[in-house]
C-alpha cells in the first residue's frame, strides 16, 4: 500500500500545473457522446473518475480514441449511436460517473446496469433513482437505493422535479434524462450548484432555459459536436491555495485555473478567513472561465464559520475548511453540510478522525465540526480511507505540523489528482 511522506516546512515556492478539471471533464466526455460528430477534447483528465466514464461510454458503443498529441476525440452520433452493452458497466469509485449516467441511460431505449467498487456501492441513489422513476424509467436497485442499478431505459416524459438537497450531480441528471425526454423537464434548485453542465449544453448548441435557481430543458434537442479545451481543477488548485495560506513563506502561481464563479466559493472563504490571493482574469473556453491565481503565505488567519446556501459550492473544498481553522486564530465551525457523510468516504469522519490522530482538538458535529485555533499538529501517521480528497488534506496539514506526517493509502489521489506528490515536491524549497 502506497504511503506519502509530508515533513514541516517554512517556504513554497513555484508554479503549480493542474491536471484539467474533473466535473468539467466528465461532462465534456458525455455530452461528446450525445452530440452529432466528432469533439477533440484537449487537457481533459486522465484521474480514475474520468477513465471510469471514459469506459462506461465505450460500453455503450461510444467511439472514443486518444490521439497522438494526447487529446482524446469522441466520435458521437447523438443518442440514437448508442449500443445496449452486453456486460455491467462499471463506474469504479466515481459517483459523478454513475448518477450522470443514469439520466442518460434512463432515456436509452434498453437496458444498462451500473456497478462500482464497493465504497460507491454504498452510496445511496435514490436522489436520482426516484425522479427518474417519476419520469417513466424503470430501475432497479438493492435495499436502500444501493447501486447496482439496472436501468430499463425508454419513453420519458419531462416533468417539473423540487430538489430538497442542493446537488449539482443530481440537477446534471436530471438535466440530461430531460435531454432525452419528451417535453419540458424543470429542475427547481434549494440553492444555486455547479453549472457545468448547463454551460457545456450551451457551448454544444443545447439550450437551458435559467430563472433564478429554476431550470428547463426541452427535450428532443440535437447537439453538435465541438472542440473542448478542459481548464485546470479548481478544486485541486484548492489543496495548494491552502497550502500557500497556513505556509509562512508561502508565494505560490496558479496558471490556468478554472474561475468558474459557481465553483470559486473557496476563494472567498480564504479572503474572509485572511488569506490574501489574487485571481488575474484570463478569457473564457468551452463556455468556462479560466485565469491566474497568486497565493501568498505569512498573513494571520482568523477563524470563521461556515454553513448555509454557501455549502453546496464549498462541498469539496469543506475538508480544508479543518486545516485552516487549526491555522486560523479563533473559532472555525462548519455546519449544514452533513452531505459530506455520503461522499467516497464520510468526509466529517474521516477529517475528524485522522486529525485528531495528528493531536488536533476538534469537535465533530452530525453535520459538520468545530476547531479552535491556532492549533500545531505534532505529525503522525493517518490514514486517507481510500478517499482522494482526504489524503491530499492531511498532506496540506502535514506542511504545518510540528514533525513528520505518513499518509497511509495515498495512491488513492489518483482519483482526481495524478502527479500530486510530485506537484507537491516541486513547490517545497
Amino acid at each position: 500500500m502506497s504511503e506519502l511522506t509530508v515533513r514541516p516546512v517554512d517556504r513554497l515556492a513555484g508554479e503549480i500545473r493542474l491536471p484539467g478539471d474533473k466535473s468539467i471533464s466528465h461532462r465534456a466526455l458525455l455530452i461528446s457522446a450525445l452530440a452529432e460528430g466528432k469533439s477533440i477534447i484537449t487537457g481533459l483528465q486522465s484521474g480514475a473518475d474520468c477513465l471510469a466514464t471514459r469506459r462506461v461510454l465505450a460500453g455503450l458503443g461510444v467511439r472514443i480514441e486518444t490521439l497522438a498529441d494526447g487529446s482524446v476525440a469522441v466520435f458521437g452520433s447523438g443518442p440514437a449511436g448508442f449500443r445496449a452493452s452486453p456486460s455491467i458497466l462499471d463506474c469504479a469509485n466515481s459517483g459523478t460517473t454513475m448518477r450522470l449516467m443514469a439520466g442518460i441511460a434512463a432515456g436509452l431505449p434498453f437496458a444498462t446496469s451500473l456497478t462500482g467498487d464497493a465504497s460507491l456501492r454504498k452510496r445511496p441513489m435514490a436522489r436520482v433513482t426516484v425522479p427518474l422513476r417519476e419520469m417513466g424509467a424503470r430501475i432497479q436497485a438493492e435495499p436502500g437505493e444501493l447501486p447496482p442499478l439496472i436501468i430499463q431505459g425508454g419513453r420519458l416524459t419531462g416533468r417539473e422535479h423540487r430538489l430538497t438537497v442542493a446537488s449539482a450531480q443530481v440537477k446534471s441528471c436530471l438535466l440530461l434524462a430531460g435531454l432525452l425526454a419528451a417535453g419540458r423537464t424543470t429542475v427547481i434548485e434549494p440553492a444555486e450548484t455547479r453549472d457545468h453542465t448547463e454551460r457545456m449544453l450551451g457551448y454544444f448548441g443545447g439550450r437551458v432555459e435559467r430563472a433564478g435557481r429554476t431550470l428547463s430543458i426541452e427535450g428532443g434537442q440535437r447537439l453538435a459536436g465541438r472542440p473542448v479545451r478542459v481548464v485546470g481543477d479548481f478544486s485541486a488548485a484548492a489543496f495548494f491555495l491552502a497550502a500557500g495560506a497556513i505556509v509562512p513563506e508561502a508565494e505560490l502561481v496558479i496558471p490556468e485555473v478554472g474561475l468558474n464563479p459557481s465553483r470559486t466559493a473557496f476563494l472567498e472563504l480564504l479572503r474572509r478567513m485572511g488569506a490574501v490571493i489574487e485571481a488575474e482574469p484570463g478569457g473564457e473556453t468551452a463556455g468556462e472561465p479560466s485565469g491566474r491565481l497568486v497565493v501568498r503565505g505569512g498573513h494571520p488567519l482568523r477563524g470563521v464559520t461556515i454553513s448555509g446556501p454557501e455549502i453546496p459550492n464549498l462541498i469539496d473544498e469543506l475538508p480544508l475548511a479543518a486545516v485552516l481553522g487549526l491555522n486560523a486564530r479563533g473559532r472555525t465551525e462548519v455546519r449544514d453540510a452533513a452531505e459530506l457523510r455520503v461522499k467516497e468516504s464520510d468526509r466529517i469522519a474521516a477529517i475528524v478522525g485522522e486529525l485528531r490522530r495528528l493531536g488536533a482538538e476538534i469537535t465533530e458535529r452530525p453535520d459538520g465540526f468545530i476547531i479552535e485555533g491556532p492549533q500545531r499538529l505534532r505529525g503522525g501517521r493517518a490514514d486517507s480511507r481510500g478517499d482522494h480528497r482526504i489524503a491530499m488534506c492531511l498532506a496540506v496539514a502535514g506542511l504545518a505540523a510540528a514533525g513528520e506526517t505518513v499518509i497511509e493509502d495515498s495512491g488513492c489521489v489518483a482519483v482526481s489528482f495524478p502527479g500530486f506528490e510530485a506537484a507537491l515536491g516541486s513547490i517545497i524549497a
